[in-house]
């Protein structure tokens, strides 16, 4: 039904040659200024980037903190105390 409507309305992503005008008029509308657009957005693309990595990374550590406390309880559960050992049965 949707595709349908779409081809109805001619909606749809654009082809080669849409594309290709959608870029000439965008350099006449920017001009000069598209190289500087570029490279601010390249700028913004790479400290998104970064963000994500950091926020990966502090993910991770408090990940491995988890486990080694899991893992110090763990060895301390599974020693046995000095009242198991000296305790008779």
């Amino acid at each position: 039904m949707i595709d349908q409507v779409n081809n109805m309305l001619a909606i749809g992503m654009p082809g080669g040659p849409e594309l290709i005008v959608i870029l000439i008029i965008a350099v006449l509308i920017f001009g000069r200024r598209l190289p500087e657009i570029a490279r601010g957005m390249g700028k913004s693309l790479t400290e998104f980037k970064k963000g994500v990595k950091e926020g990966n990374d502090d993910i991770k550590d408090v990940i491995n903190e988890q486990e080694k406390e899991i893992e110090q309880e763990v060895e301390k559960s599974s020693t046995p105390s000095d009242e198991d050992i000296l305790r008779p049965s």
